[in-house]
Order: C-alpha cells, then sequence, then structure tokens
C-alpha cells in the first residue's frame, strides 16, 4: 500500500500532466478562418509567438511530467526533481504571462495602439485559447501545490530533528 504523502505527489503529478496535455492539444487544435472588413484571415496559434511559446513550454512540461511518474519514492534523484519542479513551474508562470497578455489584447484590443479586438470575428478560436489558458493555469496551480508539498516533505524531517 502506498504512503498518503506518495498518494498525493502522484495524484498531484497526474493531475499536472493531464493538464498541460490538454493545453497543448487545446492550443495547437486553435484555428479559425474569419472576415474583418471583407478581408478573409484564418486566425491560428502559430500566428503568435507567445501562443508558440506556451505550447512548446507545456509539451515539456507534460514529458517531464510523465517521466516523473515513474521515478521511486526516496531514490537519489528526488532532490533534482525538486530542483526541476521548481525550474518547470517557472517555465510555466513566463509562458502563461506571456500568452495571458497576448489573449487580452486579442480579446480587447489596444486603442492606444490601434489594435482592434479580434475575438469579435473569432470567436471559437478565441475560445479554444481561453480553454488552453485555464488548463495551463490549473497546471500551474497544481505544479505550485506539488511545489509546496515537495518542499515540505523535504524539510519535514530536517526540521523535527532540531
Amino acid at each position: 500500500m502506498m504512503k498518503p504523502k506518495r498518494l498525493l505527489s502522484l495524484l498531484l503529478r497526474l493531475i499536472a500532466v493531464g493538464a498541460t496535455l490538454a493545453a497543448v492539444i487545446i492550443m495547437a487544435t486553435s484555428h479559425e478562418k474569419g472576415t474583418f472588413f471583407a478581408v478573409s484571415y484564418e486566425a491560428k496559434y502559430t500566428d503568435t509567438p507567445a501562443f508558440k511559446y506556451f505550447v512548446i513550454a507545456n509539451a515539456i512540461v507534460t514529458v517531464y511530467g510523465f517521466l516523473v511518474l515513474f521515478h521511486l519514492p526516496g531514490s537519489p534523484l528526488w532532490r533534482l526533481v525538486l530542483a526541476l519542479d521548481l525550474v518547470f513551474t517557472m517555465l510555466l508562470i513566463s509562458s502563461i504571462s506571456a500568452a495571458l497578455a497576448v489573449a487580452q489584447v486579442g480579446k480587447n484590443g489596444n486603442s492606444r495602439a490601434g489594435w482592434l479586438p479580434v475575438c469579435g470575428q473569432v470567436t471559437k478560436y478565441c475560445n479554444q485559447v481561453t480553454g488552453a489558458l485555464v488548463a495551463g493555469l490549473i497546471a500551474l496551480i497544481t505544479y505550485i501545490i506539488l511545489l509546496l508539498h515537495s518542499i515540505y516533505t523535504f524539510l519535514n524531517p530536517l526540521l523535527e530533528k532540531a
């Protein structure tokens, strides 16, 4: 039988892998054709570097999360996993921040810069981007909880000795 701490860690990692994988799939399949003042165009995630970064970062974190599912608890690599959890949490933070900024401009525009909102013309695309960002935020929150849990698990035996 698994220890409750190991079970919680495994559950959090499964949620994180699922959320990052969902974010990648939803964003990578987001595209829609639209018309704006008689000009036809196609909105897709590859048009925006921030969205490409979001997909690549989430894909990397998905692969990492899947590989870490198979590490043994108490192995010498556990400290490395803790450090990599921190690095990949920061990677998720930066990618979601960049994608959210671009999504906000796409949804609301920027009157000072003369950028018009595009979500009125390509609503399916914007809804998919929103779904991908929500999945990414769920993954980020899960990784933060996982990181705090791992730090507590690592430091708890050291604190009990004092």
